[in-house]
């Protein structure tokens, strides 16, 4: 029996222009106040994605949000942790090295702010992102010794189809590297996943992954569609995904994909 729903931002619940439709707002409104737990799953910082929680009505002491790709489960009204993983300063030696070598830009977040790595090729990670947080340019070397969430390049999608294209078997073992919008790479801890989050907050609730239904259209989707009961890829999702899921939307992000789904799955509670 389904009893939480995951959701990806980008290209799953959100339209292109970064609105949640009318629709897909209504029917995950009436779900969450028949009772299932609707959970954001994002590699923002739930300060970044704040207006979107209060348009779905997820502001009662019992929601939470999975932001930094998993990194971080946080209570939507307290803002308190209830769980949290990440990487130390060593940990992006061999990112920073990689990243020097060939001239890439490099941004390392902690769960507060961003720094942009400043001896290296300036980012436009800032400019994409759009969000209230703060951004310190720092040298690698000045970075203070504290928990990581993850490190981001943001640059041209064409430079980025280069930066994978040389990611060496070092990389891609000391980091779960994913492809979350066509400009931003991001490098998590390697068990790092948005199902890592989706599994602590399961347990806090006393569920397990058959309770759980997640939508999801991109690299950074993978391990929750793949763990969930119910792992739905979205109608505009990547070929990877789409064979990964156990359903798939009947529409695009941009035509409520999202909520035609759940339409045709509770029907019963939705009339």
């Amino acid at each position: 029996m389904i009893k939480m729903i995951a959701l990806d931002l980008d290209e799953t619940l959100l339209n292109t222009d970064k609105t949640i439709s009318e629709e897909n707002v209504a029917t995950l409104r009436q779900l969450h106040q028949a009772g299932m737990k609707v959970v954001l799953c994002t590699g923002r910082p739930i300060n970044a994605i704040w207006g979107y929680i209060q348009q779905l009505g997820l502001t009662t002491p019992e929601d939470f949000t999975i932001t930094f790709n998993g990194a971080l489960v946080v209570n939507n009204v307290t803002k308190e942790t209830l769980a949290q993983s990440g990487l130390k300063h060593h940990d992006f030696d061999l990112l920073h090295a990689f990243a020097s070598a060939n001239g890439y830009p490099l941004d390392i977040l902690d769960f507060d702010q961003v720094y942009p790595v400043a001896d290296l090729k300036p980012s436009v990670y800032q400019q994409m992102l759009k969000a209230p947080m703060t951004f310190t340019p720092t040298a690698f070397a000045d970075l203070p010794d504290h928990l990581y969430s993850k490190a981001v390049m943001a640059t041209d999608a064409a430079v980025l189809d280069q930066v994978v294209a040389r990611l060496t078997p070092d990389l891609k073992q000391k980091y779960h590297v994913v492809r979350s919008q066509p400009k931003i790479l991001e490098f998590l801890a390697a068990e790092m996943d948005k199902a890592v989050g989706l599994g602590q907050l399961l347990t806090h609730f006393g569920w397990n992954f058959s309770h759980l239904m997640a939508f999801g259209d991109a690299e950074n989707d993978l391990g929750m569609i793949k763990a969930a009961g119910g792992g739905v890829a979205m109608l505009n999702g990547q070929p990877e995904i789409k064979a990964a899921a156990n359903h798939e939307t009947p529409k695009d992000n941009n035509a409520a994909g999202v909520a035609a789904y759940l339409r045709q799955v509770f029907q019963a509670t939705l009339n």
